[in-house]
């Protein structure tokens, strides 16, 4: 039996609103955001294409405030340091094409484009595309500056040895801990004469004194490199396994990712082959029996309140998956990444 009244009430509110008339409070806040002239809002479709949508200020690079900006989004296409198939120097590109991330996390009730100063920086200006130690140097070079101007850094690789850089100058003042979400621990040695590949800057991190092993917890590790990580056992980091996932159950992993990190200050790194491959083909190291993107997103989501200096998002190689599915999973978890790094406005 319909309720008459409630009825009654539902047209009178609803019956000649528009797309744009929201009358929740929370929910209007975000669409304030969104719509203009009633119910028109920006074509997802148009205009140039940035990372989450967020306005495009190349120019900031170039400030020594960085325009006064909270957070940067920052594009990392190199990829020199890759052990097997190559492509993820494409994975910037690849996100910036996805078209609609956002604006609203529904679960953190959390609007970041409107909750802080969020802007597409554009890509980090390398000197050389063949040298893979100058093309690190210049990562760290550009990322000091980041960071002194007191800016939080969100970054799309790109393979993952650039998060080796990142973190020389994310942790130059104090060693940080990582959320590290992968298939791989990335702490193996050297090889064939070169520290700067994408399976160890963790490793080298660590001897850096940048990156507290301590205070560091990799989630979702399996396949057959793992007799490489002796390094992450060694260093007193928290290693879980994918399949450890499945016994333990989500809320004691994230019950045991808040205990690891603690309040210090924290970087995330999310390497998309944590991802099984069914759901993100488009990475240069797949690994079966990964992650689901629905598990990522919670533990994501659970580990709310950390202290976020820093995130990149890695190892899109978008030219395995005709499907774009794998960038739009990058682009999500680079949202969520950018909803921990930001607070509600009052």
């Amino acid at each position: 039996m319909v309720d008459q009244a409630k009825l009654q009430a539902l047209r009178a509110r609803y019956a000649d609103a528009s797309g744009g008339d929201i009358f929740h409070p929370g929910f209007r806040r975000v669409a304030d955001t969104q719509f203009s002239g009633g119910a028109r809002r920006v074509w997802p479709f148009a205009q140039v294409a940035t990372l989450l949508d967020a306005p495009s200020r190349p120019e900031a690079a170039t400030l020594p405030d960085f325009g006064g900006l909270d957070v940067a989004l920052i594009g990392v296409p190199m990829d020199l340091g890759v052990t097997n198939r190559a492509g993820t120097r494409l994975g910037p590109r690849a996100v910036r094409a996805v078209e609609r991330v956002g604006p609203y996390e529904h679960v953190l009730r959390r609007a970041p484009l409107s909750d802080a100063s969020v802007a597409d920086i554009g890509d980090v200006p390398m000197e050389s595309r063949f040298s893979l130690e100058q093309c690190h140097a210049d990562i760290e070079s550009f990322y000091r500056k980041v960071v002194a101007a007191g800016v939080i850094p969100l970054s799309v690789g790109g393979d993952h040895s650039i998060t080796g850089s990142i973190l020389k100058a994310v942790g130059a003042e104090r060693p940080v801990g990582m959320l590290h979400i992968d298939a791989h621990c990335d702490t193996s040695g050297a090889y064939e004469g070169s520290k700067f590949h994408h399976g160890g800057p963790f490793r080298q991190a660590v001897l850096d004194g940048v990156l507290d092993p301590e205070r560091v917890i990799q989630i979702g590790i399996r396949g057959g490199a793992e007799y490489l990580w002796e390094f992450s056992y060694e260093s007193g980091m928290t290693v879980i396994h994918a399949e450890e996932i499945d016994v333990l159950g989500l809320p004691a992993v994230i019950a045991r990712a808040k205990a690891v990190l603690g309040d210090g200050p924290t970087y995330v790194s999310f390497d998309i082959d944590s991802i099984d491959p069914g759901f993100a083909p488009g990475t240069g190291t797949p690994e079966v029996g990964g992650l689901t993107p629905r598990e990522v997103l919670a533990i994501l989501r659970g580990v709310d309140g950390l202290n976020v200096v820093g995130g990149d998002v890695v190892e899109v190689a978008p030219q395995y998956d005709a499907s774009s599915a794998t960038a739009q999973i990058a682009a999500q978890v680079l949202f969520e990444i950018l909803c921990l790094a930001t607070r509600p406005r009052p």
